[in-house]
């Protein structure tokens, strides 16, 4: 935020801008923006209105305006933030340059672009709709890469209700939080290599890719499943499996995510039956990780369990990495439900 534009604004006006960047202003709508534009008068040391939603600016404007905001004298309200966060949803690298945004404000971005974009894939998990999403997860990547602690502003925002994709964007954010924790010394030390993260980002957000070959009357029934539904839910990880192939997907740490996240450490997981460090601990992670998320979410069939109790309940839960869960339940404790 522009500090002298902050200072100036009058105190009876309970209202907080801040200023847009040439890039922001280039993807709004060049007559119509989406939302209501400010000019800071430096003559009388005041926010004033310049363009309001609805309106239409004309070309002499649209130039004017260019040459205000290369100065530095346009500016936003942050009560219209909501339409911010949609609008910067859909071109997600934008959060990269604009450098006025609370870190607060970019989770909340991440969060929608993360949710529409994982809708958008399991609702059709083909090649092409494959690439946005791995485009946006690498702009996640990349903002994380420069401070991985960013991560804990969106891990305070999990989804509270269920479905395939908030689940799958919750294990995604949360499996991130754990990995970064239980790697502290390694991020230091710069022992983790780019594509390692980016591909087990993108392997703890798809991890429940084979879900999508599942009847959702059968994913969301809010009564117990028959021994034919359970059967064919229990083959979702393996046709997750299969399905990287044709999406170009076929790396180790993606496939370890898709294939082991319902392997379990006393070896009544499946579908390998893999135990202990038979699993991979992206594996294991990612397996912790997904059983909590389910938990702490309204779901079809079961209310949402408060998060310190559910961190508590896997803690001691033999079938996951004691290391794993130690670090969930460190994590909870630090959360308000």
């Amino acid at each position: 935020m522009n500090a002298k534009a902050k200072m100036a604004v009058p105190e009876s006006l309970n209202e907080e801008f801040y200023q847009i960047s040439a890039d922001i202003i280039q993807s709004f709508n060049k007559f119509r923006p989406p939302l209501d534009i400010f000019v800071f008068k430096e003559e009388v040391g005041r926010i004033a209105p310049y363009y309001k939603v609805g309106e239409r600016l004309s070309k002499e404007q649209i130039e004017e305006l260019s040459g205000l905001v290369k100065e530095g004298l346009i500016f936003v309200s942050r009560a219209d933030h909501v339409v911010y966060v949609k609008h910067i949803a859909y071109q997600l690298d934008l959060v990269l340059v604009d450098r006025n945004l609370k870190e607060s404000e970019i989770a909340d971005i991440f969060l929608e672009a993360l949710t529409m974009r994982m809708e958008e894939f399991l609702d059709q998990p083909i090649p092409v709709v494959k690439q946005k999403l791995w485009e946006d997860l690498m702009v996640l990547t990349e903002y994380l890469w420069g401070d991985v602690y960013r991560i804990k502003a969106l891990a305070k925002r999990l989804h509270k209700e269920h479905s395939l994709a908030k689940h799958s964007v919750n294990c995604g954010v949360l499996g991130l939080t754990i990995f970064i924790r239980m790697k502290f010394d390694a991020f230091a030390n710069k022992d983790i290599t780019r594509n390692h993260f980016n591909r087990l980002t993108v392997g703890l957000f798809i991890h429940d890719l084979g879900m999508t070959k599942i009847p959702a009357f059968i994913r969301e029934k809010p009564k117990p499943l028959t021994t034919d539904e359970r059967t064919k839910i229990n083959k979702h990880s393996s046709l997750g499996y299969e399905m990287l192939s044709k999406l170009d997907l076929k790396y180790k740490e993606i496939e370890a995510c898709v294939i082991e996240h319902h392997e379990r450490v006393d070896g009544k997981g499946y579908p390998q039956k893999k135990k202990d460090k038979e699993i991979t601990q992206i594996g294991r992670i990612c397996g912790a990780v997904d059983s909590f998320c389910s938990m702490i979410t309204k779901r079809p069939y079961a209310e949402a369990i408060n998060i310190e109790k559910a961190a508590g309940s896997i803690s001691q839960d033999a079938k996951y990495d004691s290391e794993v869960t130690r670090h969930i339940l460190a994590w909870a404790m630090t959360v308000k439900s």
